[in-house]
C-alpha cells in the first residue's frame, strides 16, 4: 500500500466560531482507494500558507510511502531541513498527516485507532466544557459571577461534571503581567459563585492562558485554593516550565498545561521540572497520535494525567478521543459544549456525547467521515488567524 494523493480543505467556521476561525483539514488516499483524514491545529500563519506547507511536506516525505510506517515518516519530517527540534508549525503539519495515516491503518485493519494503540481502556470519557457566552447575554460570563454561576448550573444539569472559565482578562503579546487586586477579586468572586452553584456535582477548571507572572499566579492561587479547583491551567506562559514549577510547589491546586507545546521533548521538560501534573496535549499540534501516546506514557512515570486539549475542528477532536480511550492515565476530555452545532454538521455522523460523557466510536480508523458538501459551502475568506492575542500591552483594569 502506498499513499498517492492529497486533498486539503480550509473551512471557515460560522459565528460564534467555537473551535477557531477556521479549520485546516486534509485527506490522504492510497493506491488501494482507502482515504484517511487529518487536521492541522493552529499553525500560526494564514491557512493558505499552511496548505502550502502541507503540500511541500507531502511531496517530500509522504507521497509514495506506506502509511503504516509512521515512526519512519515522523523522524524524517521532524528532521527535515536539518531542524530536529520541536517546531510548532511543522508539528501541526505532521500531526495532520500522521492522524490521516492512522485513519487509513484503522480502515485497512478494520479497527478503531484506539485498538491499535493499546486497546480500549475506557468505555466512555468524562468531559468538560467552557462556560461559553451566548448571543444576547446582557453581561460577560467571564466577569459577572452570577452569569457564570447560572451558565455553570445549566451545564451541570446537562450532565457535565467539569466546567472551565477564564476570568483573568485578555491575553496579550506582552504577557505575563501582574494581576490587579480588582481582577483577583473578580476571579475569586466568580469561582466562589460557581462553586456555590454546582456544589460537589462538578469540578471547577480555572483556565488561564499564560497571562500571569509567576508571583502573580502564586498570589491568585492562594485566593482560590479554598474553592478546590481541579486545576489551574497554563498560569504562566509555556516557554519556561521552571517558572511554572515554582507555582506548582507553592499551591495545592494541580497545575495543567500543554495546549501550546509540541513533541515529547517539550512535555518531558514540563514533567522533569515538576511544572504540571495534568498534560493537555492537542493532537493536531503535538505531533500526532503516536506522539501523544508517548507523552501519555511519559506522564505515567511521573503519576501525571492527561486531559487532551480540544479547541479545534472535529478531526483533531476525534484524534484526542481515540488517544483518551486507550490511555490508562486519562483524566477528563475537553468538549466544545456537547459537540453539536457546526462540529456535528460538518460530519456525516456527529461525535457522540451523552449525559456528560463522550462515547468512543466503534467504526474503523478515526471513526468519522467528512461531509464534503458542507465543507464546500463554508470556505474561509478572512484574514484572521486561528486565535489572536491582543497586540498591545494589556492591563487588568
Amino acid at each position: 500500500m502506498k499513499i498517492t494523493d492529497l486533498k486539503t480543505y480550509v473551512v471557515g467556521t460560522p459565528p460564534p466560531h467555537w473551535g477557531g476561525q477556521f479549520w485546516v483539514l486534509l485527506k490522504l488516499t492510497t493506491d488501494t482507494g482507502i482515504e484517511g483524514i487529518g487536521e492541522a491545529y493552529a499553525v500560526p500563519f494564514h491557512p493558505k500558507v499552511t496548505v502550502k506547507m502541507i503540500e511541500d511536506v507531502f511531496e517530500r516525505r509522504v507521497a509514495g510511502k506506506n502509511p503504516f510506517h509512521i515512526e519512519r515518516m515522523w523522524r524524517q519530517v521532524y528532521s527535515s531541513g536539518y531542524t530536529q527540534r520541536p517546531d510548532i508549525s511543522m508539528m501541526g503539519v505532521l500531526s495532520a498527516l500522521e492522524m490521516a495515516c492512522w485513519d487509513i491503518i484503522g480502515k485497512e485493519t478494520n479497527k478503531p485507532v484506539y485498538e491499535l494503540l493499546g486497546g480500549r481502556v475506557h468505555e466512555k470519557l468524562r468531559s468538560y466544557t467552557y462556560l461559553y457566552p451566548k448571543e444576547g447575554d446582557p453581561v460577560d460570563v467571564y466577569i459577572d459571577p452570577d452569569m457564570a454561576a447560572e451558565r455553570a448550573a445549566e451545564n451541570v444539569a446537562l450532565g457535565f461534571t467539569g466546567v472551565k472559565f477564564d476570568p483573568v482578562g485578555p491575553y496579550s503579546a506582552f504577557d505575563p503581567r501582574q494581576p490587579s487586586l480588582e481582577r483577583m477579586d473578580i476571579s475569586e468572586k466568580l469561582v466562589k459563585r460557581v462553586r456555590e452553584a454546582v456544589g460537589d456535582k462538578a469540578d471547577l477548571l480555572f483556565g488561564t492562558h499564560g497571562q500571569l507572572t509567576t508571583s502573580g499566579a502564586i498570589r491568585l492561587a492562594r485566593r482560590l485554593e479554598k474553592y478546590d479547583p481541579l486545576w489551574f491551567e497554563e498560569p504562566t506562559p509555556p516557554e519556561n516550565p521552571n517558572e511554572m514549577a515554582k507555582l506548582s510547589r507553592q499551591t495545592t491546586i494541580p497545575v495543567a498545561t500543554g495546549e501550546r507545546l509540541c513533541t515529547k521533548y517539550e512535555f518531558h521538560r514540563v514533567l522533569e521540572a515538576g511544572a504540571a501534573s495534568i498534560l493537555q496535549m492537542a493532537l493536531g499540534r503535538v505531533g500526532g497520535l503516536l506522539e501523544g501516546k508517548k507523552i501519555a506514557s511519559l506522564a505515567e512515570v511521573y503519576y501525571a494525567q492527561i486531559a487532551p486539549h480540544m479547541y479545534c475542528g472535529p478531526v483533531s477532536a476525534m484524534a484526542d478521543i481515540q488517544l483518551s480511550t486507550c490511555t490508562p492515565n486519562f483524566l477528563i476530555q475537553e468538549s466544545i459544549n456537547s459537540m453539536g452545532d457546526f462540529h456535528a454538521e460538518i460530519l456525516k455522523e456527529p461525535i457522540q456525547w451523552q449525559d456528560g460523557y463522550i462515547i468512543p466510536p466503534t467504526k474503523p480508523g478515526l471513526g468519522i467521515e467528512l461531509n464534503e458538501d458542507v465543507i464546500a459551502a463554508h470556505p474561509f475568506t478572512g484574514t484572521e488567524l486561528h486565535l489572536e492575542m491582543v497586540d498591545d500591552p494589556a492591563t487588568f483594569d
